[in-house]
């Protein structure tokens, strides 16, 4: 009898931890599903409030399409009446002159008649003046009429546009107070009702409050129940855990290994890929001045043997003289540039003192302003191929140079004409480009 109390005892206790976990898993659905109900509420409310803000963005823009048609009407109807008022004006103007021709036609006339049949007599003569004084008079008076109604003409067309222009104001000014009104009323009724949905979302957050606070002490008197079987399902769960994160710690160590076997033999691989173009590239930049040396060369050889001397002063306009620029910056041969253009003269760029030397040898630039410190060749090495070729011996010569006292020594050796220390003022290069063009005041080789 007693094992069958304890038997039954424990049935009913496991029935009741059963419920009570049951219970548990029911209330968690119920409050996810709570929970998604509100977001998705929250959800559409942001949306209600992102229409209503769209509408009333488009209602503003009708507004805005509604005032400028009727800025639009306005100035067609005020175009039509001043056109309107203008050919009236005219047509008076019109009127007025052809009545005054005509009165005179008829006065001229009759004086004609007039004289003609009293030729013969003195008496007729003098009637034929006092008829002739009389249409003068008549012809006056009606000059002065026509003059007096195109005055009165042009008083009322001014008039028309004075009250035209009135009118045209006291509408502009109705509209404009509708709409302030209407916006008024629309900010006012937008207001109202965010306030109104902030007070509900208010009273909506404070029952959830309350909801949560309740379904919280419910929880913690059934999560006490049951603490201990959630205790030992944890304890197995966490070695079970431990196992598992032991085996993946294991399989990533390995992978991280077999990952930088591939990048160190990656990085070898570029490393190698590296080396390959550096040479390339200083293999092409030997062709490339032994080219230069070759082709320097071949063109002093011909200018020795055809001298062609040009005189050290040349006086040319901007627009015919050409400039080159040698500087393997990309940002001083932009800026250089477009201070020469401002002053319309012609440029030329070379990216260093090799590309300078292969221009030189296709075009003879008028002023070359070159660099110090350049790959392949230097400015001083520059100036002295031009120095040295014959037929580029009188280009005056600009460096340009961060220590010009530290380079003045090497500068005046090499044949350069001007020697300008960073940063320069812009005007004292167009200075001494104009001198060297126009006056002659920079000669080559004379280091100023």
């Amino acid at each position: 009898m007693d094992e069958y109390l304890q038997w039954l005892l424990a049935g009913v206790g496991l029935v009741v931890v059963l419920g009570l976990v049951g219970r548990r898993v029911v209330l968690r659905v119920h409050a996810q599903r709570r929970t998604k109900r509100r977001a998705a509420e929250a959800a559409r409310a942001q949306t209600q409030r992102l229409a209503a803000d769209e509408a009333a963005r488009q209602q503003a823009r009708r507004r805005a399409a509604a005032e400028e048609a009727a800025r639009a009407e306005a100035a067609a109807r005020a175009a039509k009446e001043a056109a309107r008022a203008e050919a009236e004006m005219q047509a008076a103007e019109q009127a007025a002159r052809q009545h005054a021709e005509r009165l005179a036609a008829e006065a001229v006339a009759h004086a004609r008649a007039e004289a003609a049949r009293t030729a013969a007599a003195d008496a007729a003569r003098r009637e034929a003046e006092r008829q002739a004084r009389e249409a003068e008079a008549r012809l006056a008076e009606a000059e002065r009429l026509a003059a007096e109604e195109a005055e009165r003409a042009e008083a009322a067309r001014l008039e028309a546009e004075r009250i035209k222009a009135q009118r045209a104001a006291a509408e502009r000014l109705a509209a404009e107070e509708a709409r302030a009104r209407a916006a008024r009323e629309q900010a006012a009724s937008e207001q109202a009702a965010r306030e109104q949905a902030a007070r509900n979302e208010a009273a909506r957050l404070e029952a959830a409050k309350a909801e949560a606070a309740r379904l919280a002490a419910e929880l913690a008197e059934r999560e006490k129940a049951v603490h201990e079987a959630a205790a030992r399902e944890r304890a197995a769960r966490e070695l079970a855990a431990r196992e598992q994160a032991a085996r993946e710690q294991a399989a990533r160590e390995q992978a991280a290994r077999e990952e930088a076997a591939r990048l160190a033999a990656e990085e070898a691989q570029r490393a190698q890929a590296r080396r390959l173009a550096e040479e390339q590239a200083q293999a092409a930049r030997l062709a490339a001045e032994e080219a230069a040396r070759a082709a320097a060369a071949a063109q002093a050889s011909a200018a020795v043997a055809q001298p062609q001397p040009v005189p050290a002063s040349i006086r040319k306009p901007p627009e015919e003289t050409l400039v080159m620029i040698a500087d393997d910056s990309k940002i001083v041969r932009v800026k250089t540039g477009r201070l020469l253009a401002q002053h319309q003269y012609k440029v030329a760029y070379a990216t260093d003192g090799l590309d300078a030397v292969a221009q030189l040898g296709a075009s003879v630039p008028d002023i070359v302003i070159t660099d110090v410190e350049m790959p392949g060749m230097d400015g001083f090495e520059l100036t002295r191929h031009v120095r040295k070729n014959p037929a580029t011996a009188h280009i005056p010569v600009i460096m340009i140079t961060a220590a010009d006292d530290r380079h003045r020594g090497d500068a005046s050796e090499a044949g350069v004409s001007v020697l300008l220390g960073k940063p320069y003022p812009e005007e004292e290069l167009i200075a001494h480009i104009r001198a060297a063009m126009n006056h002659g005041e920079t000669q080559a080789g004379a280091l100023a």
